[in-house]
């Protein structure tokens, strides 16, 4: 199991479920088959963007720019004068490749250190990337220290972001299952949330019931808390 699969068998056996059959058709749909008829299929509730005719999840450009950004900034110059700067960068897609990236990345942090004085400094380096450095409060090891990143197409208004990437995760898991909808009389998809953590209130949750629409397919869309299975509720 993946990890969202586990994240769900643990909310199914905290509802009391015993029958529960991990993958009863190898590796077709469903991922679950509950008291013998009810088929579970599992997704991870993330940001996407679209791609060409399709989707992508934000953090499959976010976790790889981040940790190349991170790993070249602190492979650095230890710091001087008793100082080290924080390093923020922001970006939008689409992201350059990091071949292409990393050499104007490298060649903005080696200038800023070599500069003759160092102040806050906003450097863009074309196609929607553009870093900030800032002296932090305290000394570290390093000369840089990470600050954190922002994601032009992470964010706005929660509710409509959710509603909006439980639309996709419906539409993409009903083509998924769509030669085998026939062969269980009930389908469920558990969507392990990693946009709001479970921390709609009711009034959040009233507007994303609104703002969705069940296809025939669906007996029941259910969003569980990745950090607490016990806390999920459904559309």
């Amino acid at each position: 199991m993946d990890a969202s699969e586990k994240i769900v068998a643990n909310f199914l056996a905290h509802r009391g479920y015993i029958d529960v059959v991990y993958e009863p058709d190898g590796g077709v749909p469903p991922d679950f088959l509950v008291d013998g008829h009810i088929a579970v299929e599992v997704r991870r509730l993330n940001e996407n963007y679209e791609v060409g005719t399709g989707h992508q999840g934000l953090e499959e450009t976010e976790i790889p720019l981040w940790l190349g950004v991170k790993r070249l900034a602190l492979s650095l110059s230890p710091p001087t004068h008793d100082s080290s700067w924080f390093v923020f960068f922001r970006f939008r897609r689409p992201v350059e490749p990091w071949k292409k990236l990393k050499p104007k990345v490298r060649a903005a942090l080696d200038g800023f250190i070599n500069a003759t004085t160092h102040q806050k400094t906003s450097l863009a380096l074309g196609n929607g990337f553009e870093l900030e450095i800032f002296r932090a409060s305290n000394p570290h090891p390093t000369f840089y220290v990470m600050a954190g990143y922002s994601d032009d197409e992470s964010g706005g208004l929660l509710v409509e972001d959710m509603a909006r990437n439980v639309r996709i995760c419906i539409s993409d898991k009903t083509k998924k299952i769509a030669d085998v909808r026939s062969k269980y009389a009930e389908w469920w998809l558990v969507l392990v949330d990693h946009i709001a953590y479970g921390c709609l209130d009711d009034f959040d949750r009233k507007q994303l019931q609104g703002q969705v629409f069940l296809k025939d397919y669906w007996k029941k869309v259910i969003l569980v808390d990745p950090q607490d299975q016990a806390r999920a509720f459904e559309i």
